[in-house]
This record gives structure tokens, C-alpha cells and sequence, in this order.
């Protein structure tokens, strides 16, 4: 049976939290990391790697058994924006709309176990929104200039593509006017590419390799190699999917020619200074995550689970990878693939209800999408009296 809009706006939102909740308490480290100190992560129930640190050495902050980071709070608040919009975003949204959400609506916030505002927790490429909106009162369409390029924006675009269900230029195209007052450059890309791979999800009857397909037309420069090139490996290594750690090298290998981080992801005071290409505008270079969450969702042939496990467990940014293979392959299977155990665990450790969320937002978009028949009807209408149909 096909899956329905609510059932993919389920499974969607679900995959985001449960690939945030996977991927949190390894952050950061590398794949030999996480191999060496948990083996291979699977669980939600796991103990995040800095748990034994002093409070102050972890900024305050808790992770593991289920608790989601700001790529799950950031995506529930551009719902909310839809929600009180009812209609597309653009730039002029970010500068009203998000700000407001992570600056002055106070929410929970699991990781520091207190109502507080989302600006609090979130990292300096996310806080950048508000001083360049509110304080600096700049463009709306040139906030991302400047920023720290990054997958900050890509992160928690997926609700574009669900608002743009089975459109991906339309997703890409409100994802790019959106994030533009976020992001720039590669940065910027990538959240057009990731909403548009979320509006190809929803296509009945389509396959990973179909999405990957679709985005790699829309792509531009260093982000559409990047995926080409991650595809291309991914594929080519299916029949040996459960050679990890040779999967984890090979896509390394390859999405290493479009980010020159590796597995050195850690700011510290040794860096001051140091010249790098990392987080700077370019044509030629692309976010890791999205290549490699695209990757995983190919190599593992569009199965919700193993993609995403694969995805935490090579390293890096791994909750952001397995929020966006989540994200993919939630909406294209729809809530099928929800674990209610893991479901519970989620909700319960982060006070969120998130089936509750994701059925208020499916009536958002079903308005959404209705206005947009009548527009396309009034518009053929039109066309029709004029003579050029």
C-alpha cells in the first residue's frame, strides 16, 4: 500500500529525531573512534562520550538514551513557521519568523535540561541568524552572507520538501530563497539539494536511486559532484555494504576532494589562525553530510535502518548525516518504518510528542498544496482565455 501524506510526514519527522538521537552522543568522533570505544552504535540507549566530564567541560549539556540536538529543535520551529504562515517561505521569513522562534519563544530544551531559548544551545553558524536580522537589520536575502559555511541550514530544511511534496524544483527553489538568509555558497546549496530530496521522497512508487537522480539534475558545482562522486562509490560497493570500515574509507576518500575537514571537526585554541579552506565560500567544495547521508541511503539500497546506523557510525558530523538520511527515507517509506519502542524513548526524553507535531504539520501542508491547485487551475484558466493553451 502507498504510503499516505500523513504517513510520510510520520515517517519524515521521526527519521530526523531518531537519526538526531542515534547520531548525538557520538558527535565528533571518527569512525576508528567509534569503533574502539562502542563498537557499533545501534541503540538510541546509548551514553553519550563525554558524559564523564565535568558539567563545565560539556557546556552543561546532556545527550544519549534518545536526547535530540538543535537539528530536531531547529526543524519543529520551520514547522512552526509554516504553521502560523499557512504559505511558502522566502528570506523575509527567516528574518521575521525564525528569529523569533530560536530567540524569543522560550521552549525545552533536552540537552540543557530547562526551558530556555533555542538561541542558548544552538552553534555560531545558527546564532548568526539573529545578529545578522535583528542586530544588523541586513537584506533579508544577504544574511547568509558572511556566515560560516556549513550544513547549519540543510540540517533543518526537510519541511520544504514536504510542503513541496513530489516537486523537488519547486522545494529547491523555496529552500534556496528561504535559507539565503542563513546560509551562502555550498552551504547554501546543500539545503536546496536536501529539500529537494525530501519533495522526491514523496513521489509514489520512487526508489533512493530515483531521488539521487532527480537531485543530481537540480545540484550546481561542488555539491553536485560531490554526490555524483559518493554515488558512484556507493553503488559500486553494495555487494560489500557490510565491510564498514572499507565503506567508511572509500566514501571518505572520495567526499575528501570536496571538504578538506577529515576527521580533525574539533575547534580548539591550536586552530587560531591556521589558514584553511574549511567553512569558506566556494564553487568547487560541498558539506559532508548530505553527499554522505545520499551515500548511505544508496549504498544500504533505500533501507531506513541501516542507513542511518551506517550513517552515525562513520564519524564526524553523525548526527547531522543521520538526520538527513532520515529525513530521505522516512518520507519515502512513511510510518512503517517508526520502532515504537525507539518512538517512546524519544518523546519521553525529550518532552515532545512528536506524532502529535507531525500531524498538526500534515494539515499545514495539505492547505499548502490545495492552494497551490487552485493557483496552477486559475492560473491554466487564464492561460486558456489568453490563448496559450
Amino acid at each position: 500500500m502507498t504510503p499516505s501524506l500523513n504517513s510520510r510526514i510520520r515517517g519524515m519527522l521521526h527519521g530526523i529525531a531518531l537519526g538526531d538521537a542515534l547520531g548525538a552522543p557520538v558527535e565528533k568522533l571518527s569512525a576508528n573512534q567509534i569503533r574502539e570505544r562502542y563498537g557499533r552504535v545501534t541503540s538510541v540507549m546509548t551514553r553519550w562520550h563525554k558524559m564523564d566530564l565535568p558539567p563545565a567541560a560539556r557546556n552543561h549539556r546532556v545527550r544519549g538514551d534518545g536526547v535530540v540536538t538543535d537539528d530536531t529543535l531547529m526543524t519543529l520551529a520551520l514547522m512552526d513557521i509554516y504553521g502560523e504562515t499557512k504559505r511558502h517561505l522566502d528570506a523575509w521569513d527567516m528574518a521575521d519568523g525564525m528569529v523569533r522562534q530560536i530567540a524569543w519563544k522560550p521552549r525545552w530544551v533536552p540537552e540543557l535540561g530547562r526551558e530556555a531559548m533555542l538561541i542558548d544551545r544552538l552553534f555560531y553558524p545558527e546564532k548568526w541568524i539573529f545578529q545578522r536580522h535583528q542586530l544588523a537589520n541586513c537584506d533579508p536575502r544577504q544574511g547568509g552572507i558572511g556566515n560560516m559555511v556549513n550544513c547549519g541550514a540543510a540540517m533543518y530544511i526537510a519541511p520544504v520538501g514536504a510542503v513541496n511534496a513530489a516537486d523537488p524544483k519547486a522545494a529547491y527553489d523555496e529552500a534556496i530563497a528561504f535559507a539565503s538568509g542563513h546560509q551562502e555558497s555550498y552551504g547554501l546549496e546543500a539545503a536546496g539539494v536536501m529539500a529537494a530530496a525530501v519533495a522526491a521522497a514523496f513521489v509514489p512508487g520512487t526508489t533512493i536511486d530515483r531521488i539521487v537522480d532527480t537531485v543530481l539534475r537540480l545540484a550546481k558545482d561542488g555539491t553536485r559532484a560531490a554526490i555524483a562522486d559518493i554515488a558512484e562509490v556507493a553503488r559500486a560497493m553494495r555487494p560489500r555494504r557490510h565491510e564498514h570500515q572499507a565503506v567508511y574509507a572509500a566514501f571518505h576518500q572520495a567526499i575528501g576532494r570536496y571538504s578538506v575537514m577529515g576527521d580533525d571537526v574539533n575547534h580548539m585554541p591550536e586552530k587560531v589562525g591556521r589558514l584553511t579552506d574549511a567553512y569558506r565560500p566556494s564553487r568547487l567544495m560541498a558539506i559532508e553530510e548530505l553527499p554522505l547521508a545520499l551515500g548511505f541511503c544508496l549504498l544500504n539500497e533505500g533501507d531506513f535502518r541501516a542507513s542511518i546506523v551506517d550513517g552515525i557510525n562513520s564519524g564526524r558530523d553523525t548526527d547531522s548525516i543521520g538526520v538527513m538520511a532520515g529525513a530521505i527515507l522516512g518520507a519515502m517509506h512513511g510510518e512503517a518504518v517508526i520502532d515504537a519502542e525507539d518512538a517512546r524513548q524519544i518523546d519521553s526524553a525529550n518532552r515532545l510528542d512528536l506524532t502529535a507535531s507531525a500531524d498538526g504539520f500534515t494539515n499545514t501542508v495539505r492547505d499548502m498544496l490545495a492552494a497551490d491547485r487552485d493557483l496552477m487551475e486559475a492560473r491554466s484558466v487564464a492561460r486558456a482565455e489568453l490563448g496559450l493553451i
